[in-house]
């Protein structure tokens, strides 16, 4: 079995592709696997992927229509062969040659199902300058309110594939926020105190801006993590839907509200 699946969603990205597909083709480990999942470019993206096969003996092409990037990175899912899992932007870049290799002699050694580390912002977001490191561990309540970038992530196929599922593709801009709320709600995840890539600012999860993913957070959080509205992780200010978590318990537990309201004061 192939170490390391990476899984490209491309759809027109001539121009960044290069330099990401360089990025892997540098690296000194080498059991890896690369799935171009192609949204039917109308530019020279394909014809950029195959000036790879050479560097990259396990690179393979797919180039059809999709229902966007979480779409194509389910194809991707599907078609993976290798161990491991992981989602690479087709701007994105690994951050050095050696990174894989140290994944390597990490994951090797792990019980845990997803790992993660740390991504370098390249160019300015909205919530992170350039240069900046993203994000250093993550507790639970860390992640109910923000998410870790999927290039900071590595997970275990089986787990994916056997336990979890694929992307939500009614989730079309942090649909990965939502599978890392699934993995974390049935296995802990470890740290990595190693930066993977570079994360490019601009893209379609830079803003973060997901209307059905906000409208389904709350219900989704208690019913991933089998907890009710007054359990601590969520009915605390620290919790950033806190004021909605309020509404929610006077509307389905009045009594229980106003009770706790009583005794905070």
């Amino acid at each position: 079995m192939t170490f390391f699946s990476i899984i490209i969603p491309t759809y027109n990205s001539e121009e960044t592709l290069g330099l990401s597909l360089a990025s892997i083709a540098g690296q000194r480990f080498r059991d890896v696997e690369v799935l171009i999942m192609d949204g039917a470019s109308t530019d020279g993206t394909v014809a950029v992927a195959a000036a790879f096969k050479d560097s990259l003996p396990k690179l393979t092409v797919y180039s059809e229509e999709d229902e966007g990037i979480y779409d194509a990175m389910n194809k991707g899912i599907a078609k993976a062969e290798g161990a491991w899992l992981y989602f690479m932007g087709s701007d994105d870049r690994l951050h050095s040659p050696e990174i894989l290799q140290k994944l390597y002699e990490t994951l090797s050694q792990t019980t845990a199902h997803v790992v993660y580390g740390n991504v370098e912002i390249a160019g300015n977001t909205g919530w992170a300058k350039d240069g900046t490191l993203y994000d250093g561990p993550f507790d639970l309540p860390k992640l109910l309110n923000r998410n870790i970038c999927h290039q900071a992530m590595l997970y275990r196929s089986a787990f994916i594939k056997d336990e979890i599922g694929l992307f939500n593709t009614r989730y079309t801009v942090v649909s990965d926020w939502d599978l890392n709320l699934r993995c974390r709600a049935r296995s802990p995840f470890q740290y990595a105190d190693l930066t993977i890539a570079y994360f490019a600012a601009g893209g379609v999860s830079t803003d973060g801006n997901d209307e059905a993913f906000a409208k389904d957070r709350i219900d989704n959080i208690l019913r991933y993590f089998n907890i009710g509205v007054f359990n601590k992780l969520v009915n605390t200010p620290l919790f950033e839907c806190y004021h909605d978590i309020k509404k929610k318990q006077r509307a389905e537990a009045p009594l229980r509200y106003y009770f706790s309201k009583m005794l905070q004061k």
